[in-house]
């Protein structure tokens, strides 16, 4: 009998891969394996086709997820693979994504790379709170209007002065101002840097906002690696 005729039982597969017999059953009730054949008695048999399954699934989880893998793994077994390779395509897409957001939060801590960003700015002549708008926009190097439109946008919140109304710019403002203004530069879309702002307000400076960029790229590294070695089982028992 050749290697993928060997019949295996629940148990013999479960062995093979390391799971439960309960695992196994619930992965065949999923869609993660092919049906499995019946004895005369009822019972399951698997074969090498099985197992190969159950190692292409297993390697799919770290870098696409259990959810996905799952969904790929269903549409294969459905002879739907141009629906599964359209999932993993989807999930490589997401990753890009998300390398964007951190290239584009990369750029921002450049552009405050090498001022004292958690420091003050000086203090405006005509409030004793922050700058006015005027001299925010000599500060950044933009026109008033930019930064309007910026506030309209939801990027900058700048406080506003009792009394007056006037917009008040704290040091945190001047510093979202000088982000928004380089990622423009750059070309980058709102949607596109209104998180960076977000996490950069959240970390509370630009060093702590680093180490997390750092530590973030690094878990990309690795999660893309792991889409790879995933795409690679796939690819063989697609084979």
């Amino acid at each position: 009998m050749s290697k993928r005729e060997r019949r295996l039982r629940t148990v013999d597969l479960a062995r093979a891969v390391g799971l439960s017999t309960q695992q196994v059953r619930n992965y065949e009730d999923a869609g993660v394996l092919p049906p499995a054949g019946r004895t005369d008695a009822g019972y399951r048999v698997f074969g090498e086709r099985h197992r190969e399954a159950l190692l292409a699934y297993r390697a799919l989880q770290p870098g696409y997820g259990a959810v996905t893998a799952t969904r790929v793994m269903r549409a294969v077994h459905a002879g739907d693979v141009a629906g599964a390779l359209a999932l993993v395509d989807a999930a490589h897409a997401a990753l890009h994504e998300e390398r964007v957001a951190l290239r584009v939060a990369g750029e921002a801590l450049e552009a405050l790379a090498g001022r004292d960003t958690d420091a003050p700015p000086p203090r405006s002549g005509d409030g004793p709170h922050g700058l006015r708008i005027g001299e925010v926009a000599a500060l950044v190097g933009v026109r008033t209007s930019a930064l309007r439109v910026w506030e309209a946008a939801g990027l900058l919140v700048p406080g506003r002065e009792h009394g007056t109304g006037y917009r008040v710019y704290g040091p945190a403002d001047v510093r979202d101002a000088r982000v928004v203004r380089t990622l423009r530069r750059s070309h980058h879309l709102f949607e596109q840097i209104r998180p960076v702002l977000e996490d950069l307000r959240r970390a509370g400076s630009s060093e702590v906002l680093r180490t997390a960029v750092e530590a973030r790229g690094r878990a990309l590294t690795a999660r893309t690696r792991s889409m790879l070695a995933g795409a690679g089982a796939l690819h063989a028992y697609l084979e």
